[in-house]
C-alpha cells in the first residue's frame, strides 16, 4: 500500500526511524568499509554478507564476522576498525535523503514524538557534520544499548519506551526486512523504505511491511 496518504496527516501517534537506507544514502559508505576490512585480510565480500552484518548491528555483526570468515580478532578490535572507517566517511559524505528532515520536522510541528532506532554506533553517527540527531529527535537509541540487533524487537519496543508510548501506536521506518518483521511482532505499524540499495530485496520488503515508500518527496506535506 503506498504510504503517502497515511504519512500525511499522520495517523499514529510516534514514528520510529532506522538510519541507515532509511533516512540516509549510506549503502555505498558501509560497502567500502565491508571491502576495505575484508581486502586487509585476503577475503572477498560476499554478496549476503552487507545486508546479514547490517540486521546484526556491530558487536553481533562483529561475531559472526569472526565465525564466518574463522579470524582470530576480538569482537572490540573489528568493532573499533569499523567505527575508524566509518567515521571519517560519515563527517565528510553523509547527509540525510531529500525531503527526509522536512518530514521530521513537519511530524516536530504537529507535536507527534520521533525517535531513532539504530544498530549503528553512536560514534559513528554523531560524527556527522550535516545532521544531528539530538536536535531532530526526541529520543535516540543504538544498537549497543539494547545489545540486540533487528533481528529482535528490542531496539524499537526501547525506542517507544522513551517517547512513553505503547509499541502499537507507533509507526516504524525501516529498510530492511528482518527490521520490519520484529517491529509487527510487537504490534507496531511497519512502513517499508526504498534504499536504492541494489542489494535491498524490494519485492520481499514490500510484501512484509504495511506501508511502503518509494521517496521522502512523495510525502505531500
Amino acid at each position: 500500500m503506498s504510504a503517502s496518504a497515511e504519512l500525511w496527516p499522520f495517523e499514529g501517534r510516534a514514528a520510529i526511524f532506522d538510519f541507515d537506507g532509511t533516512l540516509a544514502d549510506t549503502a555505498y559508505i558501509w560497502h567500502e568499509v565491508d571491502r576495505t576490512f575484508l581486502e586487509r585480510r585476503g577475503l572477498p565480500v560476499p554478496t549476503d554478507y552487507g545486508t546479514k552484518v547490517a540486521a546484526l548491528g556491530f558487536a553481533k555483526g562483529a561475531q559472526y564476522t569472526i565465525d564466518r570468515f574463522g579470524l582470530n580478532e576480538t569482537v572490540e578490535d573489528i568493532c573499533d576498525e569499523w567505527n575508524d572507517l566509518g567515521h571519517d566517511l560519515y563527517r565528510r559524505e553523509v547527509t540525510l535523503r531529500e525531503g527526509a528532515e522536512q518530514y521530521l520536522r513537519s511530524l516536530s510541528e504537529l507535536g507527534i514524538p520521533c525517535a531513532l532506532a539504530t544498530t549503528n554506533d553512536v560514534h559513528v553517527v554523531s560524527s556527522m557534520r550535516h545532521f544531528d540527531p539530538d536536535e531532530l529527535f526526541d529520543a535516540c537509541v543504538y544498537g549497543a544499548e539494547v545489545g540486540k540487533g533487528k533481528d529482535e524487537p528490542d531496539i524499537y519496543v526501547e525506542a517507544a519506551r522513551r517517547l512513553n508510548m505503547n509499541p502499537e501506536d507507533c509507526i516504524v521506518f525501516e529498510d530492511i526486512v528482518v527490521g520490519v518483521r520484529s517491529a509487527k511482532r510487537v504490534g507496531m505499524k511497519a512502513c517499508g523504505v526504498y534504499s536504492g540499495d541494489p542489494n535491498q530485496p524490494v519485492r520481499r520488503l514490500q510484501e512484509e511491511s504495511d506501508l511502503w515508500l518509494d521517496d521522502w518527496r512523495d510525502i505531500e506535506l
